[in-house]
């Protein structure tokens, strides 16, 4: 995400205080129990400190698309989305065996290291993960407590709730394909796109837009100069832009993964291949690759050891498919539908403004 996009700026360190101030409460509610609490506390804290808020963003400029005004409660409101990914993420990281993420070691490897540093009874992989598991569920049982904390109207949480409830189940359904795809051995790029809609595009844009717009009462009344919009084509400008640009976002995080500085992905170089991941830019290379790129590729996908001579030997196969050129051509296709899909929306025009700014920025090749 380009640091200096207003778009997200306006909102980007409202929504940090919002959590900071979320997590702090929460931290004595916590700490109440014991200071053997600590160090989950810490770690929630320090995983919260990163990321690009792109759902709170969407959130909110969904809620401004709909008329809603700038106000500190659709900021709480949007920042608990920040804690669902949060949870989601260490989660994600457990079921992938990551070492990292965001440039620390991952929440179950934290916690793996203090079992074994501190030379504790039974398995420090175990303990590890099951502190992993409780974090995870924490943050996402915190989700519905911001959420319900915002200080918007009653009724106003009323109608966003549904789509907050339908989001998670999306993103479970995410998490359950993309684990099934790697279970049968399923590398084609319908199977990849598959996990990528309902993992990434719904969970990251579609989802929050919607609940923007819910949250502002988006209904069938019209609008007049200059004040709400109220359309019920809303919600389907917002998926006709949602969709494709999620989909151009993951294609670029598939590049990143594989070719990104670790400086700015926060991974180690090849980390998507270490994991074996099933993207949409490895299921292109293989459906090009020639036998010897074939043998490349099937060398490394999901090698625990890979080491640096291992990771250009991979990323040449995969250029030498042109899986690489041909995803860029996808993310440029699909940024200029979902900006296209901005033209005529029913939507204040900052937020359309706003929208393709963002459409831009979430797909940067500097990630």
């Amino acid at each position: 995400m380009t640091p200096g996009s207003a778009a997200l700026g306006h909102i980007r360190d409202r929504v940090d205080r919002a959590l900071q101030a979320f997590v702090g409460q929460q931290r004595g509610v916590l700490l109440a129990a014991g200071d053997d609490l600590r160090p989950g506390a810490d770690s929630i804290a320090a995983l919260l400190a990163g990321g690009k808020r792109l759902r709170p963003a969407f959130c909110y400029w969904g809620w401004r698309g709909a008329g809603g005004p700038d106000c500190p409660e659709i900021i709480n409101a949007a920042a608990a989305l920040e804690l669902l990914h949060a949870g989601a993420l260490i989660h994600d990281d457990l079921m992938d065996a990551s070492d990292t993420r965001r440039g620390q070691p991952s929440v179950h490897r934290q916690f793996e290291a203090r079992h074994a540093d501190r030379g504790w009874h039974g398995s420090a992989d175990a303990f590890g993960m099951g502190v992993a598991i409780l974090l995870g569920d924490l943050l996402i049982c915190w989700t519905d407590e911001m959420f319900h904390a915002s200080g918007l109207p009653a009724d106003a949480l009323r109608r966003g709730r549904p789509v907050l409830d339908r989001m998670r189940t999306e993103v479970f359904a995410g998490q359950y394909l993309d684990l099934l795809g790697q279970a049968v051995g399923d590398e084609t790029v319908a199977g990849a796109l598959r996990v990528v809609e309902f993992k990434t595009a719904k969970y990251t844009i579609e989802r929050p837009l919607h609940l923007g717009a819910a949250l502002a009462g988006a209904g069938p009344e019209p609008a007049g100069d200059g004040g709400t919009v109220r359309d019920g084509s809303l919600a389907a400008a917002y998926t006709a832009y949602g969709l494709p640009l999620g989909i151009a976002f993951q294609l670029r995080d598939d590049i990143l993964g594989v070719f990104g500085d670790p400086a700015q992905t926060g991974k180690p170089a090849g980390d998507d291949v270490r994991e074996g991941k099933r993207t949409v830019l490895l299921a292109i290379a293989r459906s090009r690759a020639t036998a010897g790129q074939a043998k490349v590729i099937d060398r490394y996908l999901g090698d625990p050891l890979l080491d640096e001579a291992g990771t250009a030997e991979i990323r040449a196969a995969i250029t030498g498919t042109g899986a690489v050129a041909e995803c860029e051509r996808m993310i440029g296709r699909h940024v200029s539908e979902a900006i296209a899909a901005l033209d005529g929306a029913p939507m204040t025009g900052e937020a359309r403004e706003a929208l393709a700014e963002l459409a831009v920025a979430a797909t940067a090749r500097d990630g």
